[in-house]
């Protein structure tokens, strides 16, 4: 299978080649040159398998050509050792609760089938292998977790200081080992703005290899794909149409949908939920899109002002304002309005949401009011609530019960390296790196 770039003036690369890179150098998005189509008879099958048979059988329709079955099933099934719940919250509406993994967010998908895959192709390789992610929340903590103590692979997570929860910061600054995290003084536009910078320098990758465990890089989506799948295989029976609204940053959890539904899933339609950064539902609106600074908000993970995956939503649809518009809807809400959604869902049902998770409860509710029973709903659980009790505490009289894993990581001590936004000072810490002398 052949990748090729967004930017169309970068050679066609091979999907060890896509992963090994994450981003050509043309500064563009690796997309495959054609989706694979689920067979009529494994659609017909998949409400009979679990989750790993599930993800093995969309595995092998990708990497068949690379990876022998047997490696490719102890990839999958190291990864994915935890579900993804259908939690139904009422009648026609169900959250898809994706934070049943070792970090209690989605991003676990992702970063430990991308870690897994990424150790077997670099596995007879003699050069340091160097991922760089640049996390606005749960993505640093997945990746910090999914690569620890992978043999020959080294770790840099960039996050916004004072910009991610404590307890997020906590899981990114207290793993060790293969693992550094960098304290930026700045936005996570400026973390993402960093890493870009450093696939382009040419002087730097002629000194190590680098490459990103981000959304940018296309191991992180396959595995996203996953999830929508198999929620459908659940959902089947309902037999209305089904309609997802995915809490959006980066707009990787959406790519992995389209995904699903381009390898012939019938999702009726998909719901780009944001918060007060509404880049892309303004794009939906208005056919316009134009990047700005991020705002903070509570849901930080979406804290995003130039959705990194944006590109590949646009070359999905042919670059066609009017075909992206056919089968995806854009919402925002603020804050305040978050807020009000979670006190609401708890009173009513006892269902507790993060605001992450409560933002694509909203986009499926408004999208679906007034013909709540042609639909089944499924809203995007991407965070266990407990992540972030220190800003639902404030207006909600509750006690969140917090996972064992979470407790263990609140007495650990922080260890970060201060870092500016500048791109020099930034290049001289990975010259620099301590893990480099060994």
């Amino acid at each position: 299978m052949n990748f090729y770039s967004t930017n169309h003036s970068a050679p066609q690369v091979s999907f060890k080649e896509a992963v090994l890179h994450g981003m050509p150098p043309d500064n563009g998005l690796y997309l495959p040159l054609s989706i694979p189509k689920i067979p009529a008879d494994l659609l017909n099958d998949l409400p009979d398998l679990n989750f790993q048979e599930l993800a093995l059988e969309i595995s092998k329709l990708w990497l068949k050509e690379d990876i022998d079955e047997k490696w490719l099933k102890k990839i999958v099934y190291e990864a994915i050792d935890f579900d993804a719940t259908l939690h139904k919250v009422k009648e026609n509406t169900f959250s898809l609760e994706l934070y049943h993994g070792p970090t209690y967010a989605f991003k676990d998908f992702g970063a430990r089938f991308m870690a897994r895959l990424l150790s077997h192709f670099v596995r007879k390789e003699s050069n340091e292998t160097v991922i760089l992610v640049a996390t606005s929340g749960d993505t640093g903590s997945a990746v910090a977790q999914g690569f620890y103590k992978i043999p020959g692979i080294y770790v840099v997570l960039l996050y916004p200081g004072g910009k991610v929860s404590k307890l997020q910061e906590k899981q990114i600054t207290t793993i060790g080992g293969n693992v550094t995290a960098l304290e930026v003084d700045g936005t996570f536009d400026d973390c993402q703005m960093l890493v870009k910078q450093a696939f382009l320098d040419e002087d730097l990758n002629d000194i190590m290899h680098l490459t990103s465990a981000n959304s940018i890089n296309f191991a992180r989506l396959l595995p996203q794909s996953f999830y929508y799948i198999y929620a459908y295989a659940q959902l089947k029976q309902y037999e209305k149409p089904i309609v997802f609204s995915i809490p959006s940053g980066n707009f990787g959890n959406m790519c992995g949908a389209l995904l699903a539904k381009k390898m012939g899933i019938p999702i009726h339609h998909l719901i780009a939920a944001t918060n007060a950064n509404n880049i892309v539902p303004h794009y939906l609106d208005s056919g316009k899109f134009e990047p700005r600074p991020s705002l903070k908000t509570i849901s930080n993970a979406m804290d995003v002002g130039n959705p990194s995956n944006f590109p590949r939503i646009l070359e999905l649809y042919g670059n066609k304002y009017e075909n992206v518009i056919k089968d995806i809807h854009g919402s925002a809400y603020s804050d305040h309005i978050t807020k009000k959604a979670i006190l609401k869902i708890f009173k009513e049902t006892h269902y507790l949401m993060c605001p992450h998770s409560a933002i694509g409860y909203l986009g499926l509710h408004d999208y679906l009011l007034g013909r709540e029973n042609e639909f089944t709903g499924v809203f995007v659980s991407t965070a266990h609530p407990a992540k972030f009790s220190n800003e639902i505490n404030k207006f909600l009289d509750y006690e969140i019960a917090f996972p064992h894993g979470l407790k263990s990581v609140l007495n650990k001590k922080k260890v970060s390296v201060k870092m500016n936004s500048d791109y020099d000072d930034f290049k001289k810490f990975l010259l620099k790196a301590s893990w480099r002398k060994k």
